[in-house]
């Protein structure tokens, strides 16, 4: 499985970098440079994720297959790494063209077989309602599980530089799939755009356009 991924893995990132970069440009794309304008939203999880249109379309689509992932993000305490609907485009695309050139008929989120689409999916909400100063108490970073699996991922905090001040600016949030190794160089990770969106119920942090839904393992989990 493994080596099916790393063979995937440059080309799908040369894939979504070029997908961002044709379809991106600062005066029209929703996600260019995102801001956190929203601190605090009065409502749940699902309510944010509803309330913003052209960004997590896809995201909803695939929680409608799963209603208990739905309940989570409703009524439990949980951490939301959100990915954007580009980070779905992207590894759709791609996996299609894998089963395009092998004469195989497309695979789309609605239709991606529901095992390893709630698995991959479940990557992204951690368990507990948890905030970036947690992280930023560690300096190597934080291994936490995830829902439905209890999978582990890592979480680290990086402060920018700002003003000539060196860990003086934004904090950002390095999530990373582990894939159980303890050696960084077999992690694929991605970065956040906006970090401590607080709902009712959670603490949710937006994933960058470039990240690829699934840490790579999208294509090698659904071209069966």
């Amino acid at each position: 499985m493994k080596k099916k991924l790393y063979k995937h893995s440059l080309l799908l990132l040369l894939g979504v970098m070029g997908i961002y970069l044709s379809a991106c440009k600062k005066s029209d794309s929703p996600y260019y440079d995102y801001t956190n304008t929203v601190q605090t939203y009065k409502g749940t999880t699902l309510d944010y994720l509803k309330s913003k249109s052209n960004t997590f379309d896809s995201l909803l689509l695939v929680l409608d297959r799963f209603p208990a992932l739905k309940d989570s993000l409703t009524n439990q305490k949980v951490t939301l790494f959100a990915p954007v609907n580009e980070n779905f485009a992207a590894s759709v695309k791609y996996l299609n063209q894998i089963r395009k050139a092998g004469g195989r008929a497309p695979i789309y989120l609605k239709t991606a077989d529901l095992t390893e689409l709630e698995f991959m999916l479940s990557k992204y909400i951690i368990r507990g309602n948890i905030t970036t100063s947690t992280y930023t108490n560690s300096v190597d970073g934080l291994s936490l599980n995830t829902i439905v699996s209890n999978y582990p991922m890592h979480v680290k905090a990086v402060k920018a530089d700002a003003s000539g001040f060196v860990g003086g600016g934004a904090t950002t949030l390095e999530y990373s799939d582990m894939f159980g190794s303890t050696i960084r160089l077999n992690w694929v990770t991605t970065i956040t755009n906006a970090v401590n969106i607080k709902t009712n119920n959670a603490t949710i942090n937006i994933l960058t356009p470039l990240h690829n839904f699934g840490f790579d393992e999208f294509t090698a989990r659904l071209d069966q």
